[in-house]
C-alpha cells in the first residue's frame, strides 16, 4: 500500500476579497498599566491567523512582512487608544493587499522619534519603513479610529 500526498489548490483571493475579518474585546486601559495578559495574547493569535489565511490565499511570499505589521498595528491600538474593542481586516483588491486595524476611538496614529533606551515607542517608524520600502501607502482613516496600510500584491502572486 502507498500513500500518495495531494496538494490541495489554494483559494487566490479575488478581486474585492477578504483574506481576513477578525474583532475581539480587550480591557480598557487606563494610565500606564500594561494591558491583561490574556489581551496582549490575542496579538499574537492574530498574526498566527494572518500568516495562515496569507498561506491559504497563495500569498506567503508576504508573510513576514504582514505578521510585523499587524502586529505593531494591533499592539499600538491596544496600548494607545483605551478601546474595549479591536478590528483587523486583510483584504485584497486590485492587485493590493490592504491591512485595517479598528480601535474604534478618535486620535491620529503618528510615527515618533523614540529616546534610544526606550523600550517601545518605535512601531509606527517600523511600519512606515516596511510600507515605504514595498512602494505601498499607509495612514489613519480622517475619523481616526481606523490606522491602515496598502501593499502592493506581487505579481507572480496575483
Amino acid at each position: 500500500m502507498t500513500t500518495t500526498a495531494v496538494r490541495t489548490p489554494r483559494a487566490v483571493p479575488h478581486r474585492g476579497s477578504d483574506v481576513m475579518n477578525e474583532r475581539f474585546k480587550v480591557a480598557p486601559r487606563y494610565g500606564a498599566a500594561p494591558p491583561r495578559p490574556e489581551d496582549a495574547c490575542r496579538v499574537g493569535m492574530m498574526r498566527r491567523i494572518a500568516a495562515a489565511r496569507l498561506r491559504y490565499c497563495g500569498l506567503e511570499a508576504m508573510t513576514g512582512e504582514v505578521m510585523s505589521i499587524v502586529s505593531e498595528l494591533l499592539t499600538n491600538a491596544l496600548l494607545h487608544s483605551g478601546t474595549t474593542e479591536i478590528s483587523l481586516s486583510i483584504s485584497v483588491k486590485d492587485g493590493t493587499l490592504r491591512i485595517a486595524v479598528r480601535d474604534g476611538m478618535p486620535g491620529s496614529a503618528e510615527p515618533k522619534a523614540a529616546d534610544d533606551n526606550a523600550e517601545s515607542g518605535r512601531g509606527l517608524m517600523l511600519v512606515e519603513a516596511m510600507v515605504r520600502e514595498s512602494g505601498g501607502t499607509w495612514g489613519t482613516s480622517d475619523a481616526g479610529d481606523t490606522t491602515w496600510c496598502c501593499l502592493p500584491v506581487p505579481q507572480e502572486q496575483r
